[in-house]
């Protein structure tokens, strides 16, 4: 249901008349399930390819497959769908909005689904219960720390049941302490839900948990090495 297949996927930045390849030819494939990590610099287009396969811009060149879903076969208003349905984001600066609570910030994706308030509420209780957070339910996100922030925001990407997560530097405004219990958490929930996650990182702690390692060097997705489970949980 997770699965993710890029072929060919090409993107690129027009700035000031000149053009900018961020993306050239990349090739990917996910098995549903996975737990992946794709490094490299600033600037090197881990953000964008994350924008592309959660449906938020429309690649340039090349395809994208979410589980049997072709992306460049929907028009605007399903990939709004498909988002909502099939995708959870978790963004380096949470982006919570600071006049609802931790349970309204989680139960915010429902509501674009429809689902009655009475539900939305019990299933974002559900959700922080699953991330530690049962006691801070009524907080706004001003008189949470950096790291209940951070899990406010994965029970959120976690409450539509989507089949993949996308996380974008989930670690980078993180102490080490902190990074290290949200690295172990987001595996925790790979494991029990069998969600794919990917996240896009320069972070070695994030890196050393990761089961698929992946590069983004020159516009090509390099995949360096494949981890055996046991290796990643020594790491926990």
């Amino acid at each position: 249901m997770g699965k993710i297949s890029i072929s060919e996927l090409s993107y690129a930045y027009q700035m000031g008349g000149n053009t900018l390849p961020i993306l050239r030819e990349a090739s990917l494939a996910l098995s549903s399930g996975a737990f992946a990590t794709i490094s490299g610099p600033s600037g090197s287009g881990k953000s964008t390819l994350l924008n592309l396969i959660g449906a938020l811009d429309r690649p340039q060149h090349g395809d994208i497959t979410v589980g049997d879903v072709e992306l460049s076969k929907l028009s605007d208003r399903q990939l709004a769908g498909f988002r909502n349905r099939m995708i959870g984001f978790v963004f380096q600066s949470f982006h919570l909005l600071p006049v609802l609570s931790a349970a309204e910030n989680v139960a915010w994706p429902l509501y674009f689904q429809g689902v009655p308030r009475s539900k939305r509420m019990e299933r974002a209780r559900e959700k922080l219960e699953l991330v530690g957070l049962k006691d801070h339910l009524n907080k706004v996100p001003g008189k949470l720390s950096g790291g209940q922030r951070q899990r406010v925001a994965i029970a959120r990407a976690l409450v539509t049941e989507p089949s993949v997560v996308l996380a974008d530097e989930p670690t980078a405004n993180l102490d080490r302490k902190t990074a290290e219990e949200i690295v172990v958490l987001l595996r925790s929930l790979n494991e029990n839900a069998g969600v794919t996650f990917l996240l896009a990182t320069h972070d070695p702690l994030v890196v050393a948990h990761a089961v698929q390692r992946i590069e983004l060097v020159d516009g090509k997705l390099i995949e360096r090495e494949q981890v055996q489970t046991q290796e990643v949980l020594a790491h926990a």
